[in-house]
This record gives structure tokens, sequence and C-alpha cells, in this order.
């Protein structure tokens, strides 16, 4: 027997030990990035909006406006949906509202003060009603989107209102309003703050207190609506 062929066997040896080893690395690597992964996840799941309240458990009572009603625990993109028609509704209704109340003459461009009075409002929401202030939020917008309103059609030169339905994404963009007006109509020039205004429309939208400023324009859309048909 030649050297050469008392060599072969240790050299296929080698080269097993070395397949094997490169095998093991990358089995190890995809067990390393699927454990990466497992942990993104989790800590995305196990994530809080303002870092207190949960946003994992939240209900829906409107089948209609659920796909609009986006909760998550971010309540500052950064402005990434921007520039992207409908993509609002991927962004968390908290972010939303945050945004909605930015649209006045006091707190326009003022993302951080807005925040912060949405975030004292939900600490007044869970003192008074002891729930988690993200579905106490979510069960106002419901109740306070209007399911209908009316148009102006034109029939020979004369106006006629006629009753249609809103639009699920429309229903959130009008309670969202509602809140936001509602918030400061009672704050304005007045001894009681944003933070407190704002807790109280979420509180009395999410009760249906018809005493509320956010439902007291869907119920006088939906009448006119009626008397429309």
């Amino acid at each position: 027997m030649s050297e050469s062929e008392s060599d072969a066997p240790d050299d296929a040896e080698d080269v097993d030990e070395a397949v094997t080893e490169d095998v093991d690395a990358d089995a190890a690597e995809d067990v390393d990035a699927e454990a990466e992964d497992a942990e993104e996840e989790s800590a995305v799941e196990g994530a809080k909006l303002f870092g207190v309240w949960s946003v994992d458990d939240v209900e829906y009572d409107d089948p209609s406006t659920r796909n609009y009603l986006n909760v998550t625990p971010i309540a500052h993109t950064m402005g990434r949906h921007a520039s992207k028609q409908f993509e609002k509704s991927e962004i968390s209704v908290v972010e939303r509202l945050i945004n909605r109340l930015m649209q006045t003459e006091d707190n326009t461009g003022k993302k951080q003060r807005a925040t912060n009075i949405v975030r004292d409002a939900f600490e007044q929401v869970h003192d008074r009603t002891e729930e988690n202030p993200v579905q106490v939020l979510v069960t106002a917008v419901e109740n306070a989107a209007p399911r209908e309103e009316t148009v102006r059609l034109k029939y020979g030169g004369i106006s006629v209102p006629k009753a249609v339905d809103v639009a699920p994404q429309r229903r959130v963009d009008e309670a969202l309003k509602f809140l936001a007006e509602g918030t400061k109509n009672a704050s304005y020039k007045s001894k009681t703050s944003a933070a407190e205004a704002l807790a109280q429309q979420l509180t009395g939208a999410a009760d249906y207190d018809v005493g509320t400023y956010a439902i007291t324009p869907k119920e006088e859309r939906e009448r006119v609506a009626a008397a429309a048909r």
C-alpha cells in the first residue's frame, strides 16, 4: 500500500469533520437568529403605552371601525406615515388623538405638549374609572362616531338634503375631532386644564353621556339624517 492510499482515509475524515463543523455553526446561527426574533416579538408584545398602559387586551364593540382603531404602544411615529394616502389608519389611535389636539392655535406644532396632555388625561381617567384608559378611549371613539349624516343634492336648482351612511374611516376621524373640540371648548379661557377637560370628554363619551360635547354633535347629525331619509 502506498503512502497516498494510506493518507486518503484520514483526509476524508478531516473533510467530514470540517463539513460537520460548518453545519453545526450554521445551525447555531439559525437558532440564535430565531431567538433574537422571538425576543424582539416578546419585547414588542410586552411594551406599554407611556410605559404604563397595556394595549394587549383592548376589546372592540363596533366591528365596522375595528380595522381603523389601531392600538400600539407607540405614541410618536415621527411622521413616517405622513406621505402615504390613508396610512393614518395604521397609526395608533392615541397618536391620532394627539395630532388632533395639535390642530388648535395654542398647540399647533407642539407635539410634546399635546402628548403630555393625553398622558395626564389618561392618568385622570384611570383614577376616575379604575379602567385601562386605552380601552376607555376606544369605547369613547366608538360611541362618538356618527353612523349617518346628510349631503345636499341639487334637483333643478333646488338643494335637497339626503341621508347617507358614513364610511368607517370617516367615523373615526369625526369622533376624534369631536373629542378634540370638546377638550378645547371646555379648557379655553377656563380654569379647567386641557388634561382634565380631555379626561371628562373620554369618560363621558365612553359612558354615552348625552351631555358630553363629543356625543352631542353625533346625536345631532344622526337626528338630521333620520329626518332626511
